[in-house]
């Protein structure tokens, strides 16, 4: 995830980027919630579709979908997140399937980067978009990202959206038990006006907890929700990994229960990060102020 800033000025997940792999993506944690996240990609995506992938960070995800015949315009806030993609992409020999720009969400509408890369609405649209592991947190509202993509993912395409939730048990039952009960609440409190999240080297950034239902509010009616799924219902937060590898038998025992019940109420609500697929209707864009987006 990299939070949105603009293009020329350090974003806060710059610093992050170079232990972002290391500390997330190559730890066992890491590789389980990663996998959740990749069986409803691979769901979503064929091979030859051209999809759009909003906050890539290092660029685990478009590799993944490159190595499988999709097409990834991969975009991020941070230039050091998009120079460690990079060098994935290369190494993994997929460059000429992904992509990649630099978009600050929160400034800039898809266009501004779209139409440099030699995309324009209606002509050649996008079989789909998604975006992994709370890049969309870092936005206070997703209404006029919805709009865009309504222009650029083709009718019946998929949007896979995974955003950390304003419950996470593990979360409150972790802190409460070290006597925080600040950090256990955290994003429950955080509101509108949401809440500051440190994001290594001393950078931090402002972010929210949307509920899956407003989430699938600022999308409608544009998009419809087909699939609602909790990643990290019974796995820990990234910043416990230590504890899946210190009991690492036990955590495969959770991820194998977590994938039966994830789609599943309460656990769609109750996890760590929740996951949304959402589909393109086949009218046309309506245009809303989603003001009573809950």
């Amino acid at each position: 995830m990299a939070a949105p800033t603009s293009a020329g000025r350090a974003a806060p997940f710059d610093a992050a980027a170079g232990a972002y792999d290391a500390s997330f993506t190559q730890r066992p944690l890491g590789r389980l919630l990663r996998t959740a996240v990749w069986r409803h990609l691979d769901a979503a995506f064929r091979p030859g579709d051209r999809v759009l992938e909003l906050g890539c960070g290092t660029g685990e995800d478009a590799v993944h979908l490159a190595q499988r015949g999709i097409e990834v315009l991969a975009l991020d806030a941070s230039a050091a997140m998009l120079a460690r993609a990079r060098e994935k992409v290369r190494a993994a020999g997929v460059a000429g399937r992904v992509q990649l720009a630099q978009l600050d969400l929160s400034r800039h509408s898809l266009e501004h980067v779209l139409v440099a890369a030699g995309s324009a609405p209606g002509c050649g649209p996008f079989d789909g978009a998604f975006s992994s592991f709370g890049a969309l947190n870092c936005l206070p509202d997703r209404r006029a990202l919805a709009a865009s993509l309504a222009d650029w993912v083709r009718p019946g395409g998929r949007v896979v959206l995974v955003l950390m939730s304003p419950l996470c048990p593990w979360e409150i039952g972790w802190h409460l038990a070290h006597g925080q009960p600040r950090r256990a609440l955290r994003r429950l409190t955080a509101g509108r006006a949401g809440t500051v999240a440190h994001t290594g080297g001393g950078a931090s950034t402002r972010v929210w907890y949307p509920t899956p239902r407003r989430l699938c509010a600022e999308f409608a009616p544009t998009f419809r929700p087909v699939t609602t799924a909790g990643i990290g219902v019974l796995l820990p937060p990234s910043y416990l990994a230590g504890l899946v590898e210190r009991w690492p038998r036990a955590a495969a025992h959770l991820a194998r229960l977590e994938d039966r019940i994830a789609g599943r109420f309460p656990w769609t609500w109750l996890n760590d990060h929740y996951l949304v697929v959402l589909e393109r209707s086949a009218g046309p864009v309506g245009r809303r102020d989603g003001r009573d987006a809950r």
